[in-house]
């Protein structure tokens, strides 16, 4: 995003949240709001949104819950910025794998994150905003145990990811969580998944769990000029329903 970039006021759930983000460059979507459906957090709690770009996910989250303490943790200063005047609580700016030193002085109850769903390449073309964003210059599994040291003992993850990134998710996750639960996003019935939301627990025990297709659409294909969201998914992404799997 550069400077004096054209902005553009966007509503989420259904109108309960409004924000700024950047006509061209990042902007967030209903994956923002699938990952603050899963984040069950409760009165109080503390909540670090990892890459939280414009703050979509985290203000999602506190008009489900108005009392989190909500925390984002940026890498681009710009965004970092419009996340400050979006109204989360506390922006930090920074790199997770070198965060600002205050952000080790007390660990969170919820990390919740969208990573960089695309590997670095030798590519050329220049790095904007967007490419910094979607572009991971390290493995998943390493933006996972980074976001973990974060979390207190039985505190909350929650991602939402690509879902042929679960192989190497699970193996980050396997010697340090439980409860971990998958539910992957189909866009309709028939058609393959491609995403998926990821919950678990650092230090729980629970079995893994994998729930069935959450179908986001209605009818196998887009007929009318008009929205065709599932009842469920509308639920999550209009009326700010929490998602529980």
């Amino acid at each position: 995003m550069t400077e004096g970039e054209a902005l553009s006021r966007d509503a989420f759930l259904g109108g309960k949240v409004v924000l700024d983000q950047p006509k061209q460059g990042v902007r967030s979507g209903s994956d923002a709001v699938f990952l603050a459906a899963a984040t069950a957090a409760r009165v109080g709690d503390s909540v670090l949104d990892v890459g939280c770009g414009a703050g979509a996910a985290g203000l999602c989250l506190k008009a489900r819950v108005p009392d989190v303490n909500l925390h984002g943790l940026e890498f681009q200063a710009e965004y970092a910025d419009l996340a400050r005047r979006n109204g989360v609580n506390t922006v930090w700016h920074g790199d997770l794998f070198a965060p600002p030193p205050k952000l080790f002085e007390e660990p969170f109850d919820w990390i919740m994150t969208n990573p960089p769903f695309y590997r670095a390449n030798n590519s050329t073309s220049p790095k904007t905003d967007r490419t910094i964003a979607r572009r991971a210059e390290r493995p998943l599994s390493d933006w996972i145990t980074a976001c973990l040291r974060r979390l207190k003992p039985k505190g909350g993850f929650a991602m939402v990811h690509q879902i042929d990134a679960l192989p190497e998710a699970m193996h980050a996750l396997h010697s340090m969580v439980g409860d971990i639960a998958v539910l992957p996003l189909q866009a309709r019935a028939g058609r393959p998944a491609k995403r998926m939301v990821l919950t678990a627990r650092k230090g729980a025990r629970g079995p893994f769990r994998l729930a069935p297709p959450l179908v986001l659409h209605d009818g196998a294909h887009h007929g009318a000029d008009r929205e065709d969201y599932s009842e469920v998914a509308t639920a999550i992404l209009r009326d700010g329903a929490a998602l529980t799997f």
